[in-house]
């Protein structure tokens, strides 16, 4: 990455009290406590713009293009669903990470459809957002542990009986494909994955792309929820 640090845009509230604000952020760069940001290390994370306002944060999504937008769910105009909907049917190369005094399954399930990339409480450590904040700007994706374990519980219960499970929306993938599949439904990062499986982190990369792109999946979400769909990984496995 040739610019300084990770790029991104908040909306009002969307910075976690346990992180508070060092200053305001402007759009042309700010810093917000834990997110340490404004100088010239790559991994800094660089407030690029900051907005109260749902309509105008997807303005400056489309005008500035951040690696991440953090957005509150309640916001004037266009809520957060709304901006997360429109940033994602844009296609713009911008994640969205949602952050919310909720954390019911349904506010999740409802962010996930409309394109989010990652939800977190907004009372998460500091270090926490930041770990989120990095983890879906290089294509990860992040949901609050506690809300995940509640979700994949449902996805279980949902589930058909095996002998009615199909797995042939995986027929595409070659074995090796399917394993690496496996090791992202049970939330394993591409270093955990290429440790494992003694690759590098590069091909594991190349291999999560070629699954999302032969499922005709959006983000490593989608794929964790398909692998429990067919059958490829069984809940408690």
């Amino acid at each position: 990455m040739q610019r300084s640090g990770l790029r991104a845009i908040l909306t009002a509230g969307s910075a976690s009290p346990a992180v508070g604000r060092d200053g305001g952020a402007t759009a042309g760069g700010g810093h917000v406590g834990g997110l340490a940001t404004g100088g010239a290390a790559d991994d800094e994370i660089v407030v690029a713009g900051e907005t109260g306002d749902g309509g105008e944060a997807v303005d400056l999504a489309r005008r500035l293009l951040p690696d991440v937008l953090i957005t509150d769910l309640a916001l004037p105009r266009v809520d957060g669903l709304g901006v997360t909907r429109a940033v994602s049917e844009a296609g713009l190369p911008v994640r969205v990470l949602v952050l919310n005094d909720h954390d019911t399954d349904e506010d999740v399930l409802a962010a996930i459809a409309a394109g989010a990339a990652g939800y977190l409480s907004k009372d998460a450590p500091a270090d926490e957002l930041v770990a989120a904040v990095r983890a879906v700007a290089t294509g990860g994706a992040v949901i609050t542990p506690a809300v995940l374990a509640r979700i994949l519980t449902r996805v279980a219960e949902a589930l058909p009986a095996p002998e009615t499970t199909t797995s042939s929306k995986l027929d595409t993938l070659t074995d090796r494909e399917r394993e690496v599949l496996v090791h992202v439904a049970r939330g394993h990062s591409n270093a955990e994955i290429a440790a494992a499986l003694q690759v590098s982190e590069t091909t594991i990369k190349t291999h999560v792309g070629h699954v999302l792109t032969k499922l005709r999946l959006r983000d490593r979400t989608q794929a964790v929820v398909l692998a429990y769909e067919t059958g490829l990984v069984k809940p408690g496995a």
